[in-house]
This record gives structure tokens, sequence and C-alpha cells, in this order.
């Protein structure tokens, strides 16, 4: 593997090869390259026996390793991880093995995190994202209570509100997140009823259109009765030309998106700091969705805003479309 002090990069060793190919000599290569002959001809003999990717380094994983863990131990690990909920330290005496080699085991099999599993069943949560924008949209409600005039106990302090589980009602967050590009919309509302939640999608897909993401093919939320059986909410989905789709029962991983723009949008702007009354945290909202929208760096988008991964996906769109015209044209020609 390539190192800090290493001599040749991927690029330098394919321009050693190709003066070497040219009828240059060898040794003549190596000293322009700071490197020795044994070393020019081991990527000569790489290129020869694999190719283009004889250049490329390889992976210093040995071929075998004799003493790695059985296969039958790594499944009891697994099946005290997934049943029991166990961590290496008490996996580890158990089984007569050290707790770091349980821990190098559970995160092989991707059960090193309690948060990787599901939790009633001890399955491995399995992560998905679709293929391009707009076709599925995960759209969920968070209530969260209001703030009364002049500030609340974050405010004044918990002394100075003793009676602070006493709120002047709720407000229903409700949010739509594009399952892709994790574009978001929320808007605050005093009721998470079907009407409300209908007219909120209605205008989640138009916002979405303004950035550039198409048509609306799926949208996926929990069992909520405004999402089951309510005819607006139907009607909704009717106009945009779009399927709903529902999670399983007590299953909020399936839509685990939306679940966790809730939480970024608690700690980022509903917590972010005291506010004096509801109204003041309520225009906050629209800053914080520019931001998080344009400005916000996603870890499960390679350190990109969501609107690049949609401006990105449009590019990829438009060259497929020109890519395709090209062969209409060319298979026209014939």
């Amino acid at each position: 593997m390539s190192h800090r002090n290493a001599r040749l990069t991927v690029h330098g060793r394919r321009l050693l090869i190709e003066r070497v190919r040219s009828g240059r000599p060898v040794a003549h290569v190596a000293a322009e390259t700071g490197t020795s002959r044994p070393t020019a001809h081991k990527w000569l003999r790489r290129r020869r026996q694999e190719g283009e990717a004889g250049p490329y380094d390889r992976s210093s994983r040995p071929r075998r390793t004799p003493h790695r863990t059985p296969a039958a131990v790594e499944a009891q690990i697994c099946r005290l991880r997934q049943d029991r909920k166990l961590g290496p330290a008490r996996i580890g005496p158990i089984l007569g093995l050290p707790a770091s080699t349980v821990h190098r085991i559970l995160a092989r099999h991707g059960l090193n995190r309690l948060a990787f599993l599901d939790r009633p069943t001890g399955q491995v949560i399995r992560r998905y994202e679709r293929d391009r924008p707009s076709e599925l949209i995960h759209v969920d409600v968070k209530k969260l209570g209001r703030i009364p005039d002049g500030g609340g106990w974050r405010v004044h302090g918990r002394a100075a509100c003793p009676d602070r589980r006493r709120t002047t009602g709720f407000d229903y967050i409700h949010s739509a997140v594009d399952d892709h590009s994790r574009l978001a919309y929320s808007e605050v509302h005093p009721d998470e009823k079907a009407a409300t939640c209908a007219a909120f999608l209605t205008r989640a897909a138009a916002f979405f259109a303004t950035c550039g993401i198409g048509r609306i093919e799926r949208v996926l939320t929990d069992n909520a009765w405004h999402y089951r059986k309510s005819l607006a909410w139907r009607q909704a989905l009717a106009d945009l030309g779009a399927a709903g789709k529902l999670t399983r029962a007590y299953r909020p991983q399936t839509n685990g998106k939306v679940e966790r723009f809730h939480h970024t949008l608690l700690d980022e702007w509903a917590y972010l700091r005291p506010y004096t009354s509801n109204t003041e945290r309520t225009d906050a909202l629209a800053d914080f969705l520019h931001t998080y929208n344009h400005h916000r760096y996603h870890t499960a988008l390679e350190g990109q805003p969501p609107i690049s991964r949609v401006n990105n996906a449009a590019g990829d769109f438009v060259r497929d479309c020109k890519i395709v015209s090209y062969v209409v044209r060319q298979m026209s020609r014939l």
C-alpha cells in the first residue's frame, strides 16, 4: 500500500512503464524516477501479468490466516450479541476470549454497535438508499411543546418555572425528506389532522419541484390514522401521481431518514438557543432549512450538502439523455 514516503504513485508507475515500453533501458528510467531496477522490474512484471490493474495498490490482507477464530465460535459470538445484546466485555469471559477479539469479530459482522440492530428481533438493520431523487419521499410529524411569551424555563431557569411541565399547547412539525438526496422541507402547524397533512404534502412536492426534483413516485409514512384511512391524504397522493407506502408497525428504522432529520432539527433549530417566544422559534425554521439544504455538509453524502446531490443527479440525467440520443442517431444511420 502507498505511504507518505512512497517514490511512485499510480501515475508514476504508469509513466515508468510507458518509458520502458518506448524502448528506453530499465536502469535509466529507474534512476530518473528515484527507484531501483528491481522495483522497476516489479511494476513491469505486474503490468504484464495483471494488465491495467497492475500499477494499482494491492490489499495488504494475507491470503490465509491460520490463527483466525473458528467460524463456529464467531457464530456463537453473533448469537449472544443478537439474542442477549451482550457487549465484548461480557461475551469474552463466557467463551474464554479476549474482549478485543470479540469486538473485532462483532465489527466484522456489523454487530459492534447496538444501534445497528433492531432491538426486538436482534436483526441487523438493512440500510438502503434509492438511486435517484423523487423515487421515495419520507414524511413524518414531530410534536414539540410551544414556548410561552417571554420565554420558558430555558430562558428563566428551572427555579423560576417550577410548573414547567404545563405547556401552552403543542406545535406539530411536518417534515418531508427525499431518500436519495436528503433534501428536506418542514412546516410548523397547530395540528396533525388529515387535511393539514394532505396540504403539507402538496406544498412539499411544489418545493421539491423548485429544487429540480421531478414527479414524486412513492411517499413513505408511519401507520398514523391520517396516513392509513384519510381520504384527503389519498387524494393528495393521487393528485401527485404517487403511491403511498407504510412502515411496519413499531419499526421506525424503516422511515429512519426523516427520523434522523428530526434529531438534527431539534439540535440545530428547536434547542439551538433559548427563544423568548414561540413565534421567534418558528421564524428561525426557514434559515435552518436553507442552511441544511444548501450549506450543511452531510456525512452520508460524502461531505456534500443535499442540494449538490440533486444537481449531480440532474447532470447525470442530462448526460444519459445525450448518450441515448447519440446512440439513436447512430442506429438510424445504419
